[in-house]
């Protein structure tokens, strides 16, 4: 089992990577996570790697963190969700938001994620959100609502804003749902910015 290479990057896309270990070149699956923080390429290298073996294959992910590699088995030991799936939504967003959309239930955030749907991100928090609880370090993180009263209009005028700008509405609405925990000014126009920030 292999659980740990360090050597030369030979090579870097955004889907593998090959690793030069005394002229050995190992190729590595890695999340966009650990690929924006590759070195250039001849240069050194470090990963945290988890071994898949199946009996016509050895396939090897590397992970920048350990925080990745953790999150990673989180995702695999959920029914239905195979390495590359998992290895897919650690694309989709990074670590630290990963954990907390777990954390804290939000499945729309998570659906926001391509090539996760709803049963698969409401079956995801079922099984890790304590796991993921623990690991953020945190008793109970409350899940954030905007969508009440005069915040649900600002919330609908913005949703509308955002759809004519181009963005799907799977994409609009987790960074709603996040810019509304995040500005201090509930108005329009800041939802409206912050939401592009966090899409951009």
């Amino acid at each position: 089992m292999i659980a740990h290479l360090h050597g030369i990057l030979l090579r870097k896309t955004t889907e593998s990577v090959i690793i030069d270990i005394h002229g050995i070149g190992y190729e590595v699956f890695v999340p966009l996570s650990t690929f924006y923080n590759l070195p250039d390429e001849t240069e050194g290298a470090s990963l945290h790697i988890y071994t898949h073996v199946r009996e016509d294959a050895l396939t090897l992910f590397g992970f920048h963190t350990r925080l990745e590699k953790d999150i990673f088995l989180m995702l695999i030991s959920v029914s239905g969700i195979g390495p590359r799936l998992a290895n897919n939504i650690l694309s989709g967003m990074g670590p630290q938001d990963l954990l907390e959309s777990i954390a804290r239930g939000d499945s729309i955030r998570l659906q926001a994620i391509p090539g996760l749907g709803k049963k698969t991100s409401e079956r995801i928090i079922l099984e890790l959100k304590d796991r993921a609880l623990k690991v953020y370090g945190q008793k109970e993180l409350p899940v954030q609502h905007i969508a009440e009263g005069k915040d649900k209009r600002l919330l609908d005028d913005a949703l509308s804003a955002l759809l004519n700008l181009g963005y799907s509405v799977k994409a609009a609405k987790p960074a709603l749902e996040k810019a509304g925990s995040l500005v201090k000014d509930m108005t329009l126009e800041a939802l409206i910015r912050e939401s592009l920030r966090i899409l951009s």
